[in-house]
């Protein structure tokens, strides 16, 4: 079986996100890791936050996982902050941790969002499939879920694409 760790982003750690995740998380057996549990500094150019939460989680995503699932809610039509200085910190695997961030080739990635909006603006995804593109990851699939008085509401059929996409490896998103 296919090793992976969902990776949220999100302000609550009970809230619809980490449901989400958890449901998918039970599914797969992905472990799941809280950024909100994390002291991640926000990415400088004189690296001044280097013993923080971010180094040691990346270099444990890189040497345990294959497949990194990113989980977040939709916060004003984009990732959360959460989310997005995890990503930003992603420069740290260019500059000097670049051994590290040689190993995020060939990875794979995966994105769960929810929100609260019936449908999700295009562009979101965007930040994901980019970085996947420029790391050399492969970006897999991707999910919305709609939150609804604090639960999401879950698509069985979108839910059971996403799981064999994940499982099977082959991206369905044309890069």
């Amino acid at each position: 079986m296919k090793k992976g760790i969902i990776i949220v982003g999100s302000s609550n750690s009970s809230g619809t996100t980490h449901k989400i995740a958890s449901f998918i998380g039970a599914r797969t057996n992905f472990q799941i890791t809280d950024l909100k549990t994390k002291t991640i500094g926000e990415f400088d150019y004189e690296f001044k936050n280097r013993n923080d939460d971010f180094l040691p989680l990346i270099r444990q995503i890189v040497e345990g996982y294959q497949t990194i699932v990113f989980a977040t809610p939709v916060y004003c039509y984009a990732m959360s902050g959460t989310m997005k200085t995890f990503f930003d910190r992603l420069s740290d695997c260019l500059k000097t941790e670049k051994e590290t961030g040689r190993k995020l080739r060939g990875m794979e990635m995966a994105v769960i969002c929810c929100g609260c909006d019936q449908k999700l603006k295009d562009g979101f995804y965007m930040p994901f499939i980019e970085t996947a593109k420029y790391l050399g990851m492969t970006y897999l699939a991707d999910i919305y879920c709609v939150e609804e008085n604090g639960l999401p509401l879950i698509n069985e059929a979108e839910v059971n694409v996403f799981l064999k996409v994940i499982e099977d490896g082959h991206s369905v998103i044309s890069q």
